[in-house]
């Protein structure tokens, strides 16, 4: 059994900072580390099948290198593998990336020694996982989550962001394409059930969040407890594009249940759906576009382990 570190990097991390100094950067992490490998993410979903590849093949200290994206993935493949229950991987992250709101809610440092100092360290934690079982071009699929999974208007900008690659990799692009969805999205009727409750309405986001950032600092979810076995729920509804950009500093400051608009609860599960006769809802998980309703949601207590302060 290889108990030494594998190293998953995504080569456009950073605004492409990772692939342009990528021999220094595995000498660094080397000299910090013990290390068997290190690996390139070459497409999108690849670092879900390095991941799932190194676990295979014995390894127990997985590493990714990278943003939110890579952490979506690499936490993927660690979910996804057959080899060993996922609560026996560590996992690690070395934040270079452009939103880094994983490693908010944890306290993770941003500075690189620091963080490879916390790593050798080997303190650990548990954190609860959502599952999501959706549609994307007809076909049921799955997926796993670490951070915050998004519908509407937040589907919306991940399809967007998707098509725009570009605009992820720079904050102010991101804003800008924010922006620019808050005037073109329209909103569509959906039916949110949990706990026995039903809810129909036109919403503008619906947001399941394990953490409590995205979206670059936003707090959609501050109730949001990482390993209390409950998805914090925030459902926002039919808001006027006006009373988006007036209330923009409740995304901001935690105060978002505080709008009368807003419902904010817990749940271990929660299905959405289109309403009769309306289009599905679109989908994204930690920043990730990933389809459409009728989804399920549910949890998996304390699933992944994973490397604190």
């Amino acid at each position: 059994m290889n108990h030494q570190w594998y190293a998953i990097a995504n080569p456009t991390a950073g605004k492409g900072l990772v692939r342009k100094h990528w021999p220094a950067l595995q000498q660094r992490i080397a000299q910090a580390l013990p290390v068997s490998g290190f690996a390139l993410s070459e497409y999108k979903g690849h670092a879900i099948e390095l991941a799932r590849q190194a676990v295979e093949n014995g390894c127990r200290n997985i590493l990714a290198i990278g943003g939110d994206g890579t952490n979506h993935e690499v936490a993927n493949g660690i979910l996804r593998q057959q080899a060993a229950p996922s609560r026996d991987i560590t996992y690690a992250l070395l934040p270079i990336g452009t939103g880094n709101d994983w490693i908010r809610t944890h306290g993770l440092p941003k500075d690189m020694d620091r963080a490879l100092a916390l790593i050798r360290a080997g303190k650990t934690s548990y954190q609860d996982v959502g599952l999501i079982h959706y549609h994307k071009d007809g076909e049921p699929r799955q997926r796993y989550f670490v951070n915050v999974a998004g519908l509407a208007y937040d589907g919306f900008i991940g399809k967007k962001a998707e098509e725009r690659r570009y605009a992820t990799r720079n904050k102010l692009f991101y804003l800008l394409l924010v922006a620019r969805c808050l005037f073109e999205y329209e909103l569509r009727r959906a039916v949110v059930e949990s706990n026995g409750r039903r809810e129909e309405g036109l919403f503008y986001t619906i947001n399941l969040g394990i953490c409590r950032y995205s979206g670059g600092g936003m707090q959609l979810t501050p109730h949001a407890v990482p390993d209390d076995g409950q998805f914090a729920v925030t459902l926002a509804g039919s808001l006027s594009r006006l009373g988006v950009l007036l209330n923009t500093y409740r995304f901001y400051n935690g105060s978002i249940g505080g709008h009368p608009k807003v419902d904010t609860f817990q749940a271990a599960s929660l299905t959405v759906r289109a309403a009769d006769g309306e289009p599905p809802t679109l989908l994204e998980a930690d920043g990730e576009f990933l389809g459409e309703t009728p989804a399920r949601f549910t949890i998996l207590q304390q699933a992944l382990k994973f490397i604190v302060p």
